[in-house]
């Protein structure tokens, strides 16, 4: 069944992004994670509304920030017992659940905490796919 979804911009401002990184211990090994401290636009891996495009179940896109309204304070998901910060306000704030289940956060392979990270961009829509083109 194809889910059809109407997406609109939200009027509310993003916050800017800022680039936090913080060192952590990942399955015993030493990495380092970061992100852009935009929490309220933060939905989950597993909750951030998406589009899928054909049949594929991996032929989707996230939508943009901007089509979207804030993401729930309580997205109703915990890594272990840490839940969704309410706010980051600087790297110290990250819990498990932003390495684990934040879509806006990202890690280097454990082992290579020096490798310099880039984050993803929310801004527009982000393709599954990287080779898909918007339809």
């Amino acid at each position: 069944m194809k889910r059809h979804l109407s997406v609109v911009k939200d009027p509310t401002p993003i916050p800017p992004a800022r680039h936090l990184e913080k060192r952590v211990t990942f399955f015993g090994q030493s990495a380092k994670v970061a992100c852009d401290g935009r929490c309220s636009k933060a939905w989950g891996m597993n909750s951030r509304p998406s589009v899928q495009l054909s049949g594929d179940i991996d032929d989707f896109y996230y939508i943009a920030d901007g089509e979207l309204a804030d993401a729930p304070a309580d997205p109703g998901t915990t890594e272990g017992d840490h839940a969704k910060p309410l706010v980051v306000r600087s790297a110290a704030d990250m819990n498990k659940w932003c390495v684990r289940e934040c879509e806006r956060c990202v890690m280097s392979d454990p082992g290579a905490a020096d490798a310099p990270l880039k984050l993803r961009d929310f801004t527009e829509r982000r393709y599954n796919k990287p080779q898909r083109k918007a339809p």
